[in-house]
């Protein structure tokens, strides 16, 4: 049975942990911060102790401008036979570990894609992994056994593991992670400085666009500094994407007709080419061509009402692909949107009606 110490007990480092411990891997756990590793031991997410002799290996949940200097002192203590990280940017921290002369063929970077709003261990789980892509970076030396190592650890974590090049890695993360966080951010700023009245008539739309916006902003830094380049270029394509959204809607005030009619264009163009876009957004089984369709049913805030809506969904024989709830905590009552298969809505719809819900 593989043996692991995780190096760093924030949100990554303490839902690797977990995911493994749970799995009966013997863990254990390391941090600058002692009551960090407290905290995560106290989750059941490993020991606190060294262990006794190296272990299988050595998972680095650090910072990626601390991934260098914290693999090459490991591999100076002798820590571990295998080494890998979980940092988010993987061109620097590949560079920083040849310029210090790490053993490479003992090292294989990594990334899972998966996060939460919140930070620290106590924001950890054992399932935040599961189904979600984990990028490895293999560089031409990397030792099979090290690899086959690697994607045992993910294995136990649930996750889906996907070969790509470090810079390749990078640019596709500015795309889907760090350019929209910045973007998020921006909307969630506008937010800050509008009236109390205003905000006051925030709904899902605006909360799912600025979720990621609660995120630490220190922890952020970090990450975009890592990337900085890559993100930046991003944002330039947005902005003159942006400079011909205000131009079409500037036109759509016009008075004269024919500039209204060339701003619709330029503003149909630039949703049609959202739409486009979204759908190419991979589904929980992998594929972006799967068509999903929204059951909403009214529930109220009754102890109970929640799992009872879930038993009858499965009475249906319908599987549920995602959930979301829209729920103020000052009304009595939320919407629960199911989403289903197309083929599988009308179905889901009748069901739930003959179980006594009102569905929309």
């Amino acid at each position: 049975m593989l043996s692991a110490v995780v190096v760093g007990t924030g949100l990554i480092g303490t839902s690797v942990a977990l995911a493994l411990h749970g799995k009966g891997v013997a863990v254990h756990l390391r941090d600058t911060d002692p009551a960090a590793v407290r905290t995560a031991a106290s989750l059941g997410a490993g020991m606190p102790q060294a262990p006794v002799g190296r272990v299988d290996l050595a998972v680095l949940a650090v910072p990626p401008a601390l991934v260098g200097g914290v693999l090459a002192d490991l591999q100076a203590e002798g820590l571990a036979r295998h080494y890998t990280d979980v940092a988010s940017v993987k061109a620097g921290p590949q560079q920083d570990v040849l310029a210090l002369a790490c053993d490479t063929a003992h090292y294989l970077g990594g990334h899972p894609l998966a996060g939460a709003e919140r930070s620290g261990p106590l924001a950890a789980r054992a399932d935040l992994f599961e189904q979600c892509s984990w990028v490895l970076t293999p560089t031409a030396d990397t030792d099979t056994e090290t690899l086959n190592t690697v994607l045992e650890l993910v294995s136990l974590c649930g996750a889906v593991p996907v070969v790509m090049g470090a810079t390749a890695h990078d640019r596709a993360v500015a795309l889907v992670s760090h350019a929209p966080h910045v973007v998020a951010s921006l909307v969630a700023g506008q937010l800050d400085r509008a009236a109390d009245r205003a905000v006051s008539l925030a709904g899902p739309g605006i909360r799912d666009l600025t979720r990621i916006a609660a995120s630490d902003p220190r922890l952020w830094v970090d990450i975009l500094s890592a990337n900085a380049e890559a993100v930046a270029d991003l944002l330039d394509s947005l902005a003159a994407d942006l400079t011909d959204a205000v131009a079409g809607l500037r036109a759509l005030a016009a008075t004269d007709e024919a500039k209204r009619a060339d701003g619709a264009r330029t503003v149909e163009g630039l949703l049609v080419q959202g739409n486009a876009g979204r759908a190419r957004i991979p589904g929980k089984h992998g594929s972006g061509a799967v068509r999903y369709e929204t059951v909403a049913v009214p529930i109220s805030d009754r102890p109970g009402e929640l799992a009872r809506l879930f038993v009858d969904a499965v009475r249906a024989g319908v599987n549920i692909e995602d959930v979301r709830l829209e729920h103020s905590v000052a009304q009595p009552s939320g919407l629960v949107h199911l989403a289903v298969a197309q083929s599988n809505a009308s179905e889901l719809e009748a069901s739930l009606r003959g179980q006594g819900w009102s569905v929309r």
